[in-house]
């Protein structure tokens, strides 16, 4: 699955660079496993996004590479995916809902 498409990567550009409670743009997880990445930001020349990662080794802010995450090969031809489903929310409120 193609992670970020033309739609996610006009919000991103319409939503910007974020500080305090940003918005969470876009979900991916690992279907086999427990991680789960929450983008606030993109850029689309580098293909890389800002945001919190969960089911790690530890949960933190931080960047990630979609070239990547496409590139991973779970059991069974699994491959991370797009919640097509996450509605945009601000990420407190998703903290306070979701943990």
């Amino acid at each position: 699955m193609k992670l970020i498409n033309d739609e996610l990567t006009k919000r991103f550009k319409e939503v910007g660079r974020q500080n305090k409670n940003p918005l969470v743009i876009a979900k991916f997880f690992d279907p086999a496993g427990s991680a789960t990445w929450y983008a606030t930001e993109y850029d689309g020349e580098t293909n890389i996004c800002f945001g919190y990662v969960t089911g790690l080794a530890f949960d933190e802010w931080g960047s990630f590479s979609i070239t990547e995450l496409e590139a991973i090969k779970r059991p069974f031809g699994l491959t991370i995916e797009r919640d097509i489903h996450f509605k945009e929310i601000p990420f407190n409120t998703l903290m306070n809902t979701n943990f």
